[in-house]
């Protein structure tokens, strides 16, 4: 049987500069109250990309029915319910946010590329007879920041990397920043869970806020990331062997200046 494989950020099912200055915030943070703070715009954007990809795992289960034509699922149903999520986690509506401020364009940029790769996928997603559809949430997220980077290029960048033991497709692969934040700080036994790291350094020759966001595995991340190590996953593609609670990935933010 021919092994089916799609290229995700990742691959989760479930997710160096001149240093000027360097900050460490959480990412359990409340929502953020300054519409022109870049680690909170950053965060932001990281909760609402979590929002779009925790919606996609919710309806995986109907999207993969091959009994079912119209799933139902489209970018306005998507949106709703990851505004949803977005405003639970941060306490926050996107929609409340000035739309003439940094954070209100960046945050509908990334609801406008939400909503494209979404509608983009109809005619795949409601293919009746079909049942895996390659639409899950890495693939969701990695289209939807490469849709984000068009409508944001020279203002912003969102991607999805990880520890390089991880890394499966090659567009998600650390730079030396990420890469030296990732084993300096996330991997670190001393660094707090859940805590982001931010520093503005010097990035592609300009400045830039530079945020990163560590995600960990969870209970259904296994089933393509787990053991037994080397067994072919759902997408074609080898078991890592990775354990739950384990740093699975990052969400790596730049915000230029």
């Amino acid at each position: 049987m021919r092994k089916l494989r799609y290229f995700t950020a990742i691959g989760l099912i479930c997710a160096t500069g001149i240093a000027a200055t360097a900050v460490a915030t959480s990412t359990k943070a409340s929502n953020p109250v300054s519409l022109d703070d870049d680690a909170a715009i950053a965060n932001g954007l990281a909760m609402l990309l979590r929002a779009g990809r925790t919606v996609v795992s919710r309806h995986q289960d109907r999207l993969n029915d091959p009994k079912l034509a119209n799933k139902g699922f489209d970018s306005k149903s998507m949106l709703t319910e990851a505004v949803t999520i977005f405003q639970k986690t941060t306490g926050g509506d996107p929609h409340a946010i000035d739309a003439n401020t940094r954070y209100g364009k960046l945050l509908r940029m990334q609801m406008d590329a939400m909503a494209e790769v979404v509608n983009a996928h109809q005619e795949t997603l409601n293919r009746k007879g079909v049942g895996f559809k390659g639409f899950i949430p890495a693939v969701f997220g990695r289209l939807t920041n490469e849709a984000f980077g068009r409508r944001a290029a020279g203002i912003a960048e969102v991607k999805v990397t990880a520890p390089a033991k991880f890394i499966r497709n090659p567009k998600a692969k650390a730079d030396a920043w990420e890469t030296a934040v990732i084993q300096d700080k996330l991997l670190s036994s001393a660094w707090p869970r859940d805590r982001q790291f931010a520093e503005v350094n010097q990035t592609k020759g300009r400045t830039a806020h530079r945020n990163i966001v560590p995600e960990y595995y969870g209970a259904t991340c296994l089933s393509c990331h787990g053991s037994p190590q080397g067994e072919i996953d759902i997408t074609g593609y080898a078991k890592e062997g990775g354990h739950e609670g384990e740093l699975g990935g990052a969400i790596s933010i730049t915000l230029y200046r």
